[in-house]
């Protein structure tokens, strides 16, 4: 059935190369906002889950 929509549907190509090409483009723009990141911002959010929560002290 699957063999036989794309035969119907004609020159698909382009079906193929626009999800390639987003896919790139994301992954470049993910991996350059990853290393963009200053060094300072990354140990703090890092060390988040790590740091006591002023709000639950303040429950005890």
């Amino acid at each position: 059935m699957f063999k036989y929509i794309l035969e119907k549907a004609g020159d698909i190509e382009w079906m193929a190369i626009v999800p390639m090409v987003l896919f790139v483009i994301i992954f470049i723009v993910i991996v350059w906002r990853a290393m963009s990141h200053k060094k300072e911002f990354v140990d703090h959010m890092a060390n988040m889950p790590l740091q006591e929560d002023d709000a639950l002290e303040i429950e005890k």
